[in-house]
């Protein structure tokens, strides 16, 4: 699961937006699909120019992730480093274009259900319950870093 950090989830909840506000959406192309989406945020690129890296490549977003070397700095790389510096995974960068993390999709208003990539609606559900779901992880892990500070002794200065 992705690093819960308030960068990745800003960017989740502005990409669901964006799509509810009338953004291109095309499964099929690198540029605007579901990561495309997003790294049109993260990103701050046309979806022109993601497509343009994109097909430097070869394969679907989930396969540019899996095949990601830093080292080589082929011109697509640059994509997948922008997704993990925000703190995605490979597989979360394929879970993304798929929809099929089982936490996020246990998250969905109304529960548990299995969502279809190509459907603009059920990705931005998705993008919604995912940023939701890192939120309450990040509050969590605070909650349980101030718990822990408050469990150590004073120090007797402030005694």
């Amino acid at each position: 699961m992705a690093t819960p950090n308030l960068s990745l989830i800003e960017a989740l909840r502005e990409t669901a937006r964006r799509l509810r506000n009338g953004a291109t959406y095309a499964w099929g192309n690198h540029g605007a699909c579901n990561c495309g989406n997003l790294m049109q945020v993260v990103g701050n690129m046309s979806r022109q120019e993601i497509l343009r890296y994109a097909h430097t490549g070869i394969g679907e977003w989930s396969e540019l992730a899996e095949d990601y070397c830093p080292v080589t700095n082929a011109p697509w790389t640059l994509l997948i480093s922008k997704l993990e510096q925000v703190g995605l995974t490979p597989s979360d960068i394929h879970n993304l274009e798929y929809l099929e993390d089982r936490a996020v999709l246990d998250r969905l208003p109304g529960g548990f259900r299995w969502l279809r990539r190509n459907q603009r609606e059920d990705v931005i559900a998705y993008f919604e319950s995912y940023a939701s779901l890192l939120e309450d992880q990040l509050l969590n892990s605070l909650h349980i870093a101030v718990d822990e500070l408050l469990e150590q002794p004073l120090p007797a200065v402030l005694s």
